[in-house]
């Protein structure tokens, strides 16, 4: 805790130092829990949503490995078709349903999501590992969606709103670090992300990611 004080005080006095002006001390200071609560608040229904796939991936994944010539709900045509994704390997990376992964990476974040709005403040090398490993989710995340839509030639109706979801969470989670000091940013940067101006590129990303799905399959 004490060497987490220290950083955060060097970081602050680089700020400080760097000549940058400081259009508002609120905004470019720690967050206030009224914002980190709304914030957590909005991760919650991410997670919540995307641990609810979760299980419902993984439930389809048992059901297939019990009948492989059963046909899911979500088959709606040839390349928007879960149990064509869930017939690769790239559905079972690590040897058992990626499904699994995404309900230890929610349930992670929802337990953190709560104690946020319950007014807990985690140490920074804490919040630092937990960005870390969901960085790691988003990356897998992405990393399926550009297998499905480059490799395998089918999407899955689920593994979309994971992508989603995940893309959701983490925007949040980095909102929140950044404002909070726990990661290294500018004084410009946090008071960008304090006024809301971080949701542009975080919808633009989204946009990007629907669009190349209703011109490749959709449309």
């Amino acid at each position: 805790m004490a060497a987490d004080l220290e950083s955060g005080t060097v970081e602050d006095a680089e700020l400080e130092t760097s000549g940058a002006a400081d259009p508002d001390p609120e905004l470019t200071g720690p967050a206030p829990q009224r914002w980190r609560a709304r914030t957590a608040t909005e991760m919650i229904v991410s997670g919540l949503v995307g641990l609810f796939v979760s299980f419902k991936l993984s439930i389809e994944a048992w059901e297939l490995a019990g009948d492989p010539g059963l046909d899911l709900a979500c088959d709606i045509t040839s390349h928007i078709s879960c149990t064509t994704v869930a017939k690769t390997w790239q559905a079972t990376l690590l040897g058992f349903p990626n499904a699994f992964l995404g309900i230890l990476f929610e349930g992670i974040v929802l337990t953190i999501s709560v104690a946020v709005v319950a007014g807990i403040r985690f140490p920074r090398w804490y919040m630092r590992c937990v960005e870390t490993l969901y960085t790691v989710a988003l990356l897998f995340a992405l990393w399926l969606f550009t297998q499905s839509y480059f490799v395998i030639h089918a999407l899955c109706p689920w593994c979309l709103l994971i992508t989603l979801t995940t893309t959701l969470v983490w925007a949040g989670l980095t909102r929140m670090n950044v404002r909070d000091h726990v990661l290294p940013g500018t004084v410009r940067l946090r008071w960008f992300v304090a006024s809301g101006n971080d949701w542009i590129i975080t919808i633009a990303f989204l946009v990007v990611l629907a669009a190349m799905v209703l011109v490749r399959y959709i449309v």
